[in-house]
């Protein structure tokens, strides 16, 4: 089995060297043995680990959802219904962004249109609406 450095386990997984102490830290990831010389000397196999971790980041699950779904793919005796319920909850959270991003959109749209960029700042309807 040949040890990685920090350096290449972050390089191969597209992650920074930070990012990486930060998982090993948050339990993501498992401390590596040390050299003699006291440098990590991680698995091949974090390298997968990291990339799924950023993947599943990547799509908007948080750490702790990240360390359930680690969980579950260590454990495959599961089934997999589990794992599409996590998904379908995340998709319904999104949903629910969307739908928030949208109406914030449709009110500063509003807000931009009633604003005559000519008026003095006292009298600009934007300011108005954060102050009400």
């Amino acid at each position: 089995m040949q040890a990685l450095t920090i350096g290449q386990v972050a390089r191969q997984s597209g992650v920074g060297i930070e990012t990486v102490r930060f998982y090993e830290q948050e339990g993501l990831i498992d401390e590596p043995p040390r050299s003699v010389s006291g440098y990590r000397q991680y698995p091949a196999e974090t390298v997968s680990r990291l990339r799924f971790i950023r993947r599943a980041k990547a799509l908007g699950f948080s750490l702790r959802e990240v360390r359930e779904l680690l969980a579950m793919r260590v454990n495959r005796d599961g089934n997999s219904s589990e794992v599409k319920a996590r998904a379908e909850a995340k998709i319904a959270d999104i949903e629910a962004k969307i739908q928030s991003l949208q109406r914030i959109k449709e009110t500063l749209v509003s807000l931009s249109a009633a604003c005559n960029h000519c008026a003095p700042v006292s009298a600009c309807p934007i300011l108005d609406a954060l102050d009400t």
